[in-house]
């Protein structure tokens, strides 16, 4: 069996904001982090979309955590399941504004964050299959400034885990 945690981004949607108000942003994409494994991201950036509009990544990822190869990844997954005060039991999904091709003086600007808790899938026992997901403003951690459609199928992978450190 071949283990491993498949993460899709969907799509991405925003609420009104500083994000859609603000001109000098454009295009975003999302990057999506492991802890400080392992970053991806979708190879597009797409237009901002308008408030209640919707922009379609649909993009796929895999992040391999058999034993033979990916020891650090599969320690780090062991260690939240154990350690229930581990704060960084998430994947990290980064909305990222792209800077325009005439404008490259501009930083790359992380302007939110969505998370899905590892720890909440094995806890649950249940996958994240196309599920919409808050993201929160960069600037200001309490205000969501849209929706970002994801699946996460970890559960086996976790299980596999926790099997195996069960036998230990």
């Amino acid at each position: 069996e071949v283990e491993k945690i498949w993460i899709k981004i969907t799509s991405l949607s925003l609420t009104e904001s500083r994000i859609t108000s603000d001109e000098t942003i454009q295009q975003l994409f999302v990057e999506c982090r492991l802890n400080n494994f392992l970053a991806e991201e979708t190879p597009l950036s797409l237009p901002k979309p308008t408030a209640g509009q919707r922009i379609h990544y649909n993009y796929s990822t895999v992040i391999n955590v058999d034993k033979a190869d990916n020891h650090a990844e599969r320690e780090y997954l062991k260690s939240i399941l154990l350690k229930p005060d581990l704060p960084a039991d998430s994947l990290k999904f980064t909305v990222v504004s792209d800077p325009p091709e005439d404008e490259q003086d501009l930083e790359c600007e992380d302007i939110g964050f969505a998370y899905v808790s590892l720890k909440e899938i094995f806890q649950k026992q249940r996958d994240i299959i196309e599920q919409d997901i808050d993201v929160f403003d960069s600037q200001d951690a309490s205000a969501v400034i849209g929706k970002l459609t994801v699946t996460v199928e970890a559960l086996r992978a976790l299980r596999s885990v926790h099997e195996e450190y069960r036998n230990d």
